[in-house]
């Protein structure tokens, strides 16, 4: 029954009950051949299947650069874009080291607010955010008054959306206060105190595209997607045509998967150095403090810790809500795809990291 598994797996994924063709830039391997349980993989599909973490929709793995577990649980298939919400975010930064590696941008420490005075004039003027730096938005610490795990901020998502100009709404914000229960960037690890700030992504997106000179699809599709063959990216936009570059961008499962091994390979796809080796170093280096247990944070990037059978395995992570995923393990040399559509359930990333930790990742040998 295993080798018929094995096998099964080898010549095909599965939608439902329907062969999936494996594709034709990715190269596959069964899961015998990569030191991966099939029978572990088949157990992981079943739990989902069952629903025990609720509304899953696709599970990819790879590992040493091969496909060797997709699946699919909606009726979208591999060709569906899915939003997979602040998964986009990671892109983003990704796009930040594509524009200082062609010299749009000099480095991290450029400060933003001359590229874009276009979007002013702003209100609260104040020197501090006159310093606020591309490296301040990539790691979640600017000195806006910004938190979306805040309901009562100024700076949360949701009064964004009500605002059709975003970089403005965020230029405007306050700058940050420090009551005495909440440490201070000095006082914080790394130098910065982590607030989660969609506003501030979606802003940096528009640092991109005043840098570059092109809108940020545009520039994205040349510097990002193609080289890796992905392509149908399904951008959302602001009031204004701002593309978000804090959420919402649409991918195939397998263009996921691509992303994810390109952090893996430090850049590289299929022997082509798409993205700067000490660009990836940087975005998957811990910059700032998350707090609440929750680890660390890069350059738009979640460094979580993974245990499996005990054993410790650390990762960096693309993560969006309703628990999507993008987790990349460097020691099991493995990437790891969760889309989901658990929007308003209780703890998604939880049930996401479960599956990952205690069925992708325990299949691993």
């Amino acid at each position: 029954m295993a080798r018929i598994l094995i096998i099964a797996l080898t010549l095909s994924a599965f939608l439902g009950g329907q062969a999936v063709a494996a594709p034709a830039d990715w190269p596959t391997a069964t899961p015998e051949a990569a030191a991966v349980s099939a029978e572990g993989l088949a157990a992981m599909d079943k739990a989902v299947e069952a629903g025990t973490f609720q509304k899953i929709t696709s599970v990819l793995i790879a590992r040493d650069g091969k496909l060797v577990h997709e699946r699919y649980y909606d009726k979208g298939g591999p060709e569906l874009r899915r939003n997979t919400r602040s998964v986009t975010k990671t892109v983003t930064a990704m796009l930040v080291g594509a524009a200082i590696a062609r010299g749009d941008l000099k480095d991290a420490q450029t400060p933003v607010m001359p590229l874009l005075a276009s979007y002013g004039p702003f209100d609260n003027p104040d020197p501090r955010k006159a310093a606020i730096t591309v490296e301040d938005l990539l790691t979640m610490s600017s000195i806006l008054e910004c938190d979306d795990d805040n309901s009562f901020s100024r700076g949360n998502e949701e009064r964004m959306y009500l605002i059709e100009n975003w970089v403005k709404f965020a230029l405007d914000l306050p700058v940050r206060g420090f009551p005495a229960w909440l440490p201070r960037p000095e006082a914080s690890p790394y130098g910065r105190a982590f607030s989660y700030c969609t506003a501030g992504v979606s802003t940096l997106g528009a640092v991109v595209q005043s840098a570059t000179g092109q809108p940020l699809p545009t520039f994205a599709h040349t510097a990002l997607f193609a080289p890796l063959g992905i392509d149908g990216e399904q951008w959302q936009f602001s009031p204004l045509g701002l593309a978000q570059g804090g959420g919402g961008l649409g991918l195939r499962s397998r263009d996921l998967l691509k992303l994810g091994q390109l952090l893996l390979d430090g850049g590289k796809w299929q022997g082509r150095q798409v993205l700067p080796a000490a660009w990836v170093k940087a975005m998957t280096t811990p910059h700032a403090s998350v707090g609440d247990g929750r680890g660390d944070y890069g350059y738009l990037t979640w460094l979580p810790t993974y245990e499996v059978a005990g054993k410790p395995h650390a990762a960096f992570a693309m993560a969006g809500t309703g628990g999507n995923k993008v987790v990349v393990v460097p020691d099991l040399r493995a990437v790891v795809v969760v889309t989901t559509e658990n929007y308003g359930v209780r703890n998604p990333h939880g049930l996401a990291d479960t599956l990952i930790a205690q069925h992708a990742l325990a299949a691993m040998r």
